[in-house]
């Protein structure tokens, strides 16, 4: 399986030595995701984050670890009636990776990675968290199709939000992120980002 061989190589590149619970703990983060039953932020998502991580930037051989791991656990925790997932995912984070010998410098940066993707915001400079931000965002410069697909899914995944509440909740997210750059990299196509973002936020307003 992928997803456990990419575990395996960021726990391996941290800890620099043989993990026996490695497994265990790859299936407990595994068992988070499948029990969300997220329609998107499932684990398919964590693979194409992964991905792109892969792509976008030339990290380190540990930072390249640290947020690997980051974005295996960023979306661990996800309820969507809650506003704290991403702290309560990177809390799942330390205390597995913590028991798994991560040293506190990478559960440090593991637990920062993960809250980036609250917000979306990173400092100058911050080569790992761009990685991390816009791996996280990628789906933004889909394919129009792919990107409908996306969109359908957050949706679902919002079902229990009347249709009226949640046209004006997702237009003030999209518009959010139209407010600022999309991407750091230029590997991403922000135009084709906007152009989706702003073909949905139509949608929205038509079918209102």
């Amino acid at each position: 399986m992928v997803l456990r061989s990419a575990f395996g190589r960021a726990l391996d590149a941290l800890v620099q030595k043989a993990i026996p619970e490695a497994s265990d703990a790859f299936e407990r983060v595994v068992q988070r995701y499948e029990d969300t039953g997220q329609a998107y932020h499932n684990l398919d998502h964590v693979a194409a984050v992964l991905l792109w991580v892969g792509r976008l930037g030339k990290l380190n051989p540990r930072d390249l670890a640290t947020s690997a791991l980051a974005v295996f656990y960023h979306d661990a925790v996800y309820d969507t009636r809650a506003k704290d997932n991403e702290e309560r995912s990177a809390e799942f984070a330390r205390q597995e990776l913590g028991r798994l010998g991560v040293p506190e410098d990478g559960l440090v940066e593991i637990v920062r990675l993960i809250l980036l993707t609250k917000t979306h915001r990173v400092e100058e400079g911050d080569l790992a968290g761009a990685v991390v931000v816009d791996a996280d965002l990628a789906i933004l410069q889909a394919p129009p199709e792919e990107y409908d697909r996306y969109a359908a899914a957050i949706r679902e995944e919002y079902a229990w939000v009347p249709e009226e509440e949640y046209r004006a909740g997702r237009t003030k997210v999209l518009k959010r992120l139209m407010s600022r750059r999309l991407f750091h990299s230029p590997l991403l196509d922000e135009e084709a980002g906007r152009a989706n973002m702003r073909r949905e936020i139509e949608r929205l307003r038509h079918q209102a």
